[in-house]
């Protein structure tokens, strides 16, 4: 079983719990005070596997298959069989590095709470979009005329979330998806050189220059 398959199937399954469990929702719901106070850090972690209500799971476990099987893949081509173990450190620590910056804020707010894997799933979008910038992507139910190439796609996202992050109001949390993307493009770029001695800024960057040639 693929660790895709295996995060999404117990991302769902402690979701759904919560659901019917308050105790279990307010344990687990990432919650800054909590862990200024009470030392609580295994929130960042644990508010990835819990979702606010049967949409809002659908919706970041859609997203997560759709990239995550093939992002994973190409985890075991850069690094080999050990890739998969990357992959699931990268959505893991990435489950922590999107929501430091939403604890720095709020970490003596006691109105605040996060929940979701948006985070990590943004972090998982963004390595496919660094590995396939010319990749057609689009909303979800278009029609693949209207998708664009995955690195315009990823520059549109991350400039409307950070509108809307400064804009506030709401109850989603952009800041995550901004910073899960970001850590998820340096993870990237970081362990393959680490690991393998592969410049993968080198490959975006030729990838995005021979689609411009194209003009």
């Amino acid at each position: 079983m693929s660790i895709t398959l295996t995060l999404l199937i117990v991302t769902s399954i402690v979701s759904v719990i919560a659901f019917r469990n308050q105790k279990w929702m307010e344990d687990l719901i990432f919650y800054p005070p909590a862990i200024t106070e009470r030392r609580e850090y295994y929130r960042f972690i644990t508010c990835g596997f819990i979702h606010a209500n049967i949409p809002h799971l659908i919706f970041n476990m859609y997203s997560f298959w759709i990239f995550g099987e093939y992002v994973e893949i190409l985890f075991m081509t850069i690094f080999g069989p050990a890739g998969k173990w990357y992959y699931l450190f990268m959505y893991i620590t990435a489950l922590v590095a999107c929501l430091l910056p939403t604890y720095l804020k709020n970490k003596n707010n006691y109105h605040y709470q996060s929940l979701g894997a948006s985070g990590a799933v943004s972090a998982v979008i963004f390595a496919f979009i660094f590995l396939n910038p010319l990749q057609g992507i689009g909303l979800i139910f278009l029609p693949r005329e209207f998708m664009i190439p995955g690195f315009i796609f990823g520059f549109l996202f991350l400039g409307i979330s950070s509108y809307l992050d400064k804009k506030g109001g709401g109850n989603i949390n952009h800041s995550a998806h901004i910073w899960g993307a970001i850590y998820g493009i340096a993870f990237l770029i970081v362990t393959a050189y680490l690991v393998t001695g592969k410049n993968l800024i080198a490959y975006f960057l030729e990838s995005v220059k021979s689609y411009f040639l194209h003009f």
